[in-house]
């Protein structure tokens, strides 16, 4: 307890160099939970777009549809799959798609794109469909012919509301499907590729005229909890069984995971030769400090404190600075990721640079997650103390009066 107050009493007695250390020591922790906080955000920010834009955190296809997508593979009897999937604890809701690759035409011009049939309330609520509407109306499940359309596309081939668009295609049972529709909505994601390929029909139309009733491509799962997709994905698939693949977003988007792994590595390469130069900016100065106390040193050896208790209270001082310039900085990084977390960050006229990357909007959010806060002081403290142990060891081998007399 004694040697805690004489570190007390040091660091108050040398206000300017203590104050300077924790400057230093808050500048960096702050910028290392900012840091952490906005590359973590940008990610799950990526990830949220491509799960809930369109492709669903759960999804259930036929056995071998994953490895082999033809109509010999579909689901039939969605029906009772469904109610099956509904059964299951953690199921808040199950939604049939039917996709098709279809050739759509307006006058002379022709596009290759994916025709969909969906259930338009139940997107609502698994999909961001309905909340991409730029112009006219989204679908209802009573349509008829009526086509919500990506707004890409729709540049593409020249048509807005109210416009017809012919396509043609094959029926699940591979028989010829045309029809004339009628744009009744235009949508835009942000996904570039996905708004200039896709547009929806309400399903029960759909089924009439690709003969895909009671059949779909794939069904998408909402869980209760978004958080255990991956259980809730292996419940399921135990419930359905080996006639059907069930995979989390985890799965269907194992290539945008790895990639953002990939990223998260390369950004703590770049803070870690950050933080080495501001180690040794810290040790350095911690250096200076040190030896400009090597004559008060000396003399409380000469008086009889011995090294070990000396070490102790430089380190004690050390850990003091440390600790306060931690939380201090600490503090500041998580007001501004917080603030962040609730006003993202735009970037206003880079939508174009952020579409290549899958983000829908070019409004960032940071992330603000207190146990990575928490990591991030903790990993800072530890750099701080380790960054002042080599001067403290270095200046306590000194002999009392050698220290005195150093200049």
């Amino acid at each position: 307890m004694m040697l805690l107050n004489i570190a007390f009493r040091n660091v108050i007695a040398h206000r300017k160099r203590s104050i300077i250390t924790m400057l230093l020591g808050a500048v960096s922790t702050a910028l290392l939970v900012f840091s952490s906080a906005w590359m973590d955000g940008s990610h799950q920010q990526m990830i949220k777009n491509g799960v809930e834009i369109y492709s669903g955190y759960i999804q259930i296809t036929g056995a071998k549809f994953r490895e082999n997508p033809s109509f010999d593979h579909l689901l039939f009897d969605v029906e009772t799959l469904q109610s099956h999937v509904e059964a299951v604890q953690g199921v808040q809701l199950f939604s049939p798609r039917f996709e098709s690759f279809v050739l759509y035409s307006v006058g002379e011009k022709a596009v290759g794109g994916m025709l969909t049939g969906i259930d338009p309330e139940k997107e609502r609520s698994i999909s961001r469909l309905h909340a991409s509407l730029t112009a006219g109306n989204y679908l209802t499940q009573n349509d008829t012919n009526k086509l919500y359309i990506g707004q890409e596309l729709a540049l593409r081939l020249n048509v807005g509301v109210g416009d017809e668009v012919v396509f043609i295609g094959n029926g699940a049972d591979y028989s010829f499907a045309a029809d004339r529709l009628v744009v009744k909505g235009i949508f835009q994601t942000g996904l570039y590729e996905f708004d200039a390929s896709s547009a929806f029909l309400a399903k029960p139309y759909f089924d009439m005229i690709m003969a895909s009733d009671n059949m779909a491509t794939h069904g998408i799962v909402l869980p209760d909890n978004l958080e255990k997709s991956e259980t809730l994905a292996a419940a399921i698939e135990e419930v359905v069984g080996v006639e059907y693949q069930t995979a989390s977003w985890q799965e269907t988007m194992a290539a945008l995971l790895k990639s953002m792994k990939l990223d998260s590595v390369f950004g703590y390469i770049t803070l870690a030769i950050i933080f080495t130069a501001i180690f040794f900016v810290i040790m350095i100065y911690t250096l200076l400090v040190v030896y400009a106390r090597l004559r008060e040193i000396g003399i409380m050896r000469a008086i009889g404190t011995t090294p070990g208790q000396i070490l102790t209270i430089l380190i004690l001082e050390s850990s003091i600075l440390g600790f306060l310039s931690v939380c201090a900085g600490g503090l500041l990084g998580a007001v501004f990721a917080y603030y962040f977390y609730l006003h993202p960050m735009v970037f206003s006229g880079m939508e174009e640079q952020f579409k290549q990357y899958g983000l829908a909007a070019s409004a960032i959010p940071t992330a603000f997650e207190p146990v990575t806060i928490v990591r991030d002081m903790l990993i800072m403290f530890i750099l701080l103390l380790l960054s002042t142990l080599y001067p403290i060891l270095k200046v306590n081998r000194y002999q009392p009066i050698e220290a005195i007399h150093h200049v």
